[in-house]
């Protein structure tokens, strides 16, 4: 049901005074949304969302007493609810973001988006659309999260107790369409959907891929660590004309651009800031376009959970070359944006649930 007749109600948890003032005001500058309480500890604000049941959380990681990964624990356990983390922009704090997500938060603020800049009109509306969109599927989410929580550990592997059911997908061109590079773009909830899929390819995957996650610097090289670490086949954060190999996987550094580049024979990626005008950097629609001219119609592409659009333009130029393109589901997305703009589009070759993606990469070798 939309939420659009009433207000959102927020609780921000933050042991800085000033944090929880600038976001209450950045969040309540939306008639729509309403900051119902505030606590500085985890502890605290865990009976805080017990006592108001908020649509939405925003949790600062360091805080004295509970910190905000704890407190995170007994929310998910005991009163399931949307949180947004909000982490520092450092490694140790994007250790503890990516933590954060695997424990279920939906989405992160990094703590300079959230003081005043240059950017704050734009920061403001980007942060208020995406808590519109996570409230709207709040009860989608929450339900997912059970799901997904209900799991049994089976030797040194977790399996869903519930078995997954495929949504509607369209096997085209499945086994007889050769792919010589897979390309992935993903936004909010993006770093558990990556570990979900690239956890599953297999050592000998024989094409590399490249992936366009937005993230900030640090983010991202915290996020190819933990992916390698999870995975069979190796995960790197890309360096300047790194090249690009079977079985390894390379994702472009938070605020820059990754471009696939063929040269003499050989396929690199090239990270550059340019183009300097784009919203995001990371760009899906600047490594989508670049991968559809390197790679025309072998060409694989991968959008996942992420709001807004991008990416609908790279795909329509790997369409024109005869490539193939993939989108997840709406249920399985935090945010259906990215994805649901292929599919209206009609560009989706493939509609498949997150736990499915890897799959169906693999069943095209």
């Amino acid at each position: 049901m939309a939420i659009a007749s009433k207000q959102i109600r927020i609780v921000v948890v933050d042991d800085s005074a000033f944090m929880r003032k600038a976001l209450s005001m950045m969040l309540e500058s939306d008639p729509s949304i309403k900051v119902v309480g505030t606590a500085n500890n985890g502890e605290d604000g865990i009976e805080k969302i017990k006592q108001l049941k908020p649509d939405l959380v925003t949790m600062d990681v360091e805080m004295p007493r509970m910190d905000g990964l704890t407190a995170l624990r007994h929310i998910m356990k005991s009163d399931p609810v949307p949180v947004m983390m909000v982490s520092s922009i450092t490694t140790d704090g994007a250790q503890a973001t990516l933590d954060a997500l695997e424990l279920g938060a939906v989405d992160f603020i990094p703590k300079q988006m959230s003081y005043v800049s240059l950017d704050i009109v734009k920061i403001k509306e980007d942060l208020i659309a995406k808590i519109k969109n996570i409230v709207n599927r709040k009860h989608i989410l929450m339900a997912r999260y059970r799901q997904r929580s209900r799991f049994t550990q089976v030797g040194s592997e977790v399996v869903p107790v519930k078995k997954v059911v495929p949504t509607k997908t369209v096997p085209i061109r499945r086994k007889n369409h050769k792919v010589d590079l897979v390309a992935i773009g993903s936004s909010t909830g993006g770093p558990p959907a990556l570990l979900e899929v690239i956890s599953k390819l297999p050592a000998n995957l024989p094409v590399g891929v490249v992936i366009a996650q937005h993230m900030p610097p640090m983010f991202t090289k915290s996020l190819a660590e933990r992916l390698n670490g999870a995975s069979r086949v190796t995960v790197r954060e890309a360096e300047d004309m790194e090249p690009i190999e079977p079985g390894k996987v390379l994702i472009s550094p938070g605020g820059k651009h990754l471009l696939v580049k063929k040269i003499g024979g050989r396929s690199y990626a090239s990270v550059s800031t340019e183009p300097a005008d784009t919203l995001y950097k990371p760009c899906v629609d600047v490594m989508f376009h670049s991968v559809a001219e390197a790679y025309g119609r072998t060409t694989m592409a991968v959008v996942l959970t992420g709001m807004g659009n991008n990416g609908v333009d790279g795909a329509r130029a790997i369409r024109g070359k005869g490539g193939v393109l993939m989108a997840q589901d709406e249920a399985t997305c935090i945010v259906y944006g990215m994805p649901r703009a292929i599919v209206d589009a009609k560009l989706a070759d493939h509609i498949l649930p997150i736990e499915n993606i890897a799959a169906e990469i693999t069943s095209y070798f």
